[in-house]
């Protein structure tokens, strides 16, 4: 009960402080003109605060340093944050190179395997593990390293990608936070829960920060998070799922929809002669729902079941095959709703 009142404490002070922040963003921001540019993405509405993103990277950061104090891993972890945040602002501002955020996000994925946060080995669904632990270069391990930085990178740009409608990124980050979270304080399924104690706290004050940002950035959104705080997202969460042991099977079943979605995306710009990051093809499964007609609530509220269907039955799957199983399914289910998707816009666009 003294865990959960301290949990609940660190919830509650997130909330609130995201939540004041905010309100305070929304008004300071125009002053300060801190706004988003409509017309370069062809949009007919007025600027609306932006760079939103800012106002829940600060509290998590302190709230972190209070709640969960500072061992070596929180230390590399935020180093690493700090970097994915900071260029994201400057590609707000200043629409920095994408190789540049790629660049910057490598680094922060080998932040994270030098301060011991690498992933050192991946559970067989069948039976064993494999041991990524293998080849060792000044003791970090070398292969760990490499799907710790390719995990990073696949999942800050995920939830970059997921930025298409207003309160996608705040309520997916939600959902997949809070999985965490009740999956760190299980009990039964961890040797020794108290080693969990760590990406509880962090899990529970950044999906809080994200309850309180969702307010207003739901639609009609009165603020925007940017690129500073979608790729913050998308970093955090990719460390989760890595952090005390490692909940990648977890992370992937509720982000599954926006990782496939993302994966589908990106190969079919290379198919097309396109490059991978250029945007403004509208091919994302939020831009086809909205073409078929779909409000953004009601865009938002479809991908925020897939997430939280997956994400409870990521909480309640005890093993890596029953995991893998429902991830196969999920792979299944994706392709079905992208075809039938296709062939409903190609349906209206006939009629």
């Amino acid at each position: 009960m003294e865990q959960l009142n301290f949990y609940g404490l660190a919830a509650l002070i997130a909330f609130v402080s995201v939540f004041v922040l905010t309100l305070l963003g929304i008004y300071f921001f125009p002053k300060w003109r801190m706004l988003d540019r409509p017309k370069k993405y062809g949009l007919k509405r007025e600027p609306i605060p932006y760079y939103g993103g800012i106002l829940f990277f600060v509290p998590f950061v302190i709230l972190v340093l209070v709640f969960g104090g500072v061992a070596k891993e929180i230390l590399g972890f935020l180093i690493a944050a700090f970097l994915i945040a900071m260029t994201g602002l400057l590609d707000d501002k200043f629409d920095i190179s994408p190789w540049v955020r790629i660049f910057v996000q490598i680094v922060s994925g080998l932040v994270l395997a030098i301060f011991g946060m690498g992933i050192l080995s991946i559970t067989n669904p069948f039976g064993g593990v494999i041991d990524l632990n293998v080849i060792n270069v000044y003791g970090i391990p070398l292969l760990g390293a490499l799907f710790t930085v390719f995990w990073v990178v696949l999942v800050t740009n995920t939830m970059n990608f997921l930025d298409g409608v207003p309160g996608l990124s705040s309520g997916v980050s939600f959902i997949s936070s809070l999985t965490i979270f009740f999956l760190s304080v299980r009990p039964g399924i961890h040797a020794d829960i108290a080693s969990q104690h760590t990406v509880a706290v962090i899990s529970i004050v950044l999906a809080f920060c994200c309850l309180a940002f969702l307010i207003f950035d739901f639609p009609p959104a009165k603020i925007l998070m940017g690129n500073v705080g979608s790729n913050f997202l998308g970093f955090a969460l990719a460390a989760l799922a890595i952090f005390s042991g490692g909940k990648v099977a977890t992370a992937f079943l509720v982000l599954g929809v926006p990782i496939l979605d993302a994966a589908w995306v990106v190969l079919k710009r290379i198919s097309e002669g396109k490059k991978p990051w250029k945007g403004g093809d509208y091919k994302h499964l939020h831009h086809r729902l909205l073409a078929l007609g779909l409000s953004e609530k009601n865009v938002l509220f479809v991908i925020y079941t897939f997430c939280l269907i997956f994400g409870v039955v990521a909480v309640l799957c005890t093993n890596a095959k029953q995991k893998f199983f429902v991830l196969i399914g999920l792979l299944i289910l994706m392709l079905l709703v992208v075809s039938g998707i296709v062939i409903a816009s190609k349906n209206k666009r006939k009629s």
